[in-house]
Order: C-alpha cells, then sequence, then structure tokens
C-alpha cells in the first residue's frame, strides 16, 4: 500500500476537475518540528496562462477570445461577458465601484452575521450580537451559565433554544488569571467566519431552506442592487424577487470545492454572486466533474450570473490570492484607511468575502 505511487482513492479523485482545482490551488507544507513555519505555495498555481481574464477582455488589453461573447442587454448599461458552450452564465466585470465594494465589505462584517441571521460559529456559541465591533475594541466571549443552572425548553427571539451554557463578551482586563471557563477574542471569532445566511435561513445539515427559522427579509439595499444586476438573466419583463443570501467568508487558503447549487425551486432564476477583497481563481465546469472546467479571475466588485443551465455546472473557487502584488485591492485600501475601518482593513488584506442571493420559490 505505501509502495504505491497513487493510491486507488487518489486516482478515483483525477476527474478533470479535480485536477483543475489541484493546479490552481494554494497548498501549506506541513511544519516540520523546530522549525519556522513554511509559507504556503502554490501547486502549479505559476503558469496562470489559461485563466481567463474578462477585465484585460474589456480593457482591450487582450483580444476577444474565441468562445466568448461580449452582449448588449436591453436596459442594463454595463458590459456583460457570456461563454457560448455554457449558456446561463454572465459575468459582469467591475459591476460595484469601489464605494460599493466598501459599504458591502462592512455589511457583511457588522450586520450580516447579526441574529436572527445564523453563521458557522452559532451552533458552538449561540446567537452572537455585534462581533465585529467587540472585535475593535478587542473583546473576549467568555463562557457563562444560566441563573439556574439548566436548559430550558424556551426559545430565544432568534429562535435559539435557550442553554444552560451561554456565552457573553467582556473586556479583556476582566479575565482573571486561571479562568478555566471556555473563551476566545472576538478577533478570533471573526476570523473563524466561514458563512452566514440572509433571509430564509439555509439548513446546511438537510440542505434545504428552513422557513420556521425566524428571519429578516433580504435587506433593502441588497435586494434593489440584486433586481439590477439580475436583469441580463431574466426574461423581458420579468423581476429577480431575492428570497435569501448566503455570504461566504475566504481566509488565505480556503477553496470552495466543486459543487452544484440545486436547492431553489425554480433554476430559470439566477443566482447573483458579489465578489470583494481578494482577487480569487473561478472554475466553471460542466454537469459531471469529467467535464474541464474554465478558469477566470473574479476581482472585488465583479459580479456572475447563474441561470438555467448554469445552475447544473460543477463550480469553485480552487484559491484566493493574499500576496500583496496579486490582491488587487488598492482602491479599497485607499477608501478603508479610516481609524473606524482599521479592522475591516487588515481583515480585507488576506480575505475575500462572496455574497450570492437566490430566489427560492
Amino acid at each position: 500500500m505505501y509502495g504505491e505511487t497513487e493510491p486507488a482513492a487518489a486516482a478515483s479523485e483525477r476527474t478533470a476537475f479535480r485536477q483543475a482545482e489541484k493546479k490552481y490551488k494554494l497548498y501549506k507544507p506541513p511544519s516540520t518540528k523546530g522549525r519556522g513555519r513554511k509559507k504556503p505555495t502554490g501547486g502549479g498555481v505559476g503558469d496562470l496562462s489559461e485563466v481567463v481574464d474578462f477585465h484585460a477582455l474589456l480593457s482591450g488589453a487582450v483580444e476577444l477570445l474565441d468562445g466568448i461573447l461580449r452582449c448588449d442587454c436591453p436596459g442594463f448599461d454595463l458590459p456583460v461577458f457570456r461563454f457560448l458552450d455554457r449558456p446561463g452564465f454572465y459575468f459582469i466585470p467591475g459591476a460595484l465601484s469601489t464605494e460599493q465594494q466598501c459599504f458591502w465589505i462592512r455589511e457583511s462584517l457588522k450586520t450580516f452575521p447579526q441574529p436572527p441571521n445564523r453563521t458557522n460559529l452559532t451552533a458552538l456559541y449561540g446567537p452572537i450580537f455585534d462581533l465585529l465591533t467587540a472585535a475593535k475594541n478587542q473583546k473576549v466571549l467568555l463562557e457563562v451559565q444560566n441563573s439556574d443552572g439548566r436548559e430550558s425548553n424556551e426559545q430565544s427571539n432568534s429562535g435559539e433554544k435557550t442553554r444552560s451554557i451561554n456565552f457573553k463578551f467582556v473586556e479583556h482586563s476582566k479575565i482573571e488569571k486561571g479562568e478555566t471557563r471556555r473563551s476566545t477574542t472576538a478577533t478570533t471569532l471573526v476570523r473563524k467566519l466561514r458563512w452566514s445566511t440572509l433571509g430564509l435561513q439555509f439548513d446546511w445539515s438537510k440542505r434545504n431552506y428552513d422557513v420556521s427559522l425566524p428571519h429578516n427579509s433580504i435587506p433593502d439595499a441588497l435586494a434593489t442592487l440584486a433586481k439590477k444586476m439580475a436583469i441580463p438573466a431574466m426574461p423581458s419583463g420579468v423581476e429577480f424577487s431575492p428570497e435569501a443570501a448566503i455570504v461566504n467568508y475566504y481566509g488565505p487558503s480556503d477553496m470552495l470545492g466543486g459543487h452544484v447549487d440545486d436547492m431553489e425551486a425554480d433554476w430559470t432564476k439566477p443566482i447573483v454572486s458579489i465578489s470583494l477583497g481578494c482577487k480569487c481563481i473561478f472554475l466553471l465546469g460542466g454537469k459531471t466533474r469529467d467535464e474541464v472546467p474554465r478558469a477566470m479571475f473574479l476581482r472585488s466588485g465583479d459580479i456572475v450570473l447563474m441561470a438555467g443551465e448554469a445552475r447544473e455546472r460543477f463550480h469553485g473557487v480552487p484559491r484566493i490570492f493574499t500576496e500583496s502584488d496579486q490582491q488587487e485591492i488598492s482602491g479599497l485600501v485607499s477608501q478603508l484607511s479610516g481609524d473606524d475601518d482599521r479592522f475591516i482593513l487588515d481583515y480585507i488584506h488576506s480575505s475575500r468575502i462572496n455574497i450570492n442571493i437566490r430566489q427560492v420559490y
């Protein structure tokens, strides 16, 4: 077994999509005991010659490639690109201004994780309020116990069962030496954010929407933006109806494996996907993992639409670029230079945020 050059399990993963993921993925070599920590390295990522750059196409820096069409959409004043062999996929480069990008980055960190919205942290800590403010003030989330010490069957306003153990933010100075209760800095929690859900809440364990969970409507400003950006993928005279959104938060070496978004009732309606923060590589494959995917750059402010047949295609993000010469976030750095945005600026230097808005029914 140990002498095999390619284990059977690895051979079974050698689909075209998997090969593309491995080509562009950022690898972290295991640290060697007693030595300095090694920096992540790119697995073959030095060769980006096959990655489509829609910004370069838009500026005329490179000629329009075979199989890619720039199209004009009635009632829509932004440039739109399509792949001729991947109907239902639309790429809108630079759809958001720098000011708009900064606004949605702030919202993604400050407002979107707020209960009743759920995050990947909810199951561990219960509802967490004002996480960004706590992080800016260097507070610590500390374990506390209800006065009666018992778990209640009642539900809080956020829809969570009242727990015997809860958490609250406290000043770091209030943590006594030898404290045995669980505690985590708010800064660490922000870095551990991986997703939050807006509008109708998505149940990741069941892979469907749970309408019984408390939720707020999609924020008006986000709904308005999604309706406008969805126009190229919508039939004439039909308006997109935003009902849910999933916000993904990527750290320096995070990736999103190939998957299909198939939990909404009507696939003719698009997913409106907004990119913020560090540049990444996006893979758009076929209806099976055996079809070779197209790789493209996604930059902050770009928007992608996936509707109809494109909803059946595997897609993923094998890599984000956090190196200073490849992030392409200089505009964000300039706009987020104020004292109040210092924490957000530090975060976005090594992170990417994706907001994808959906019509569920």
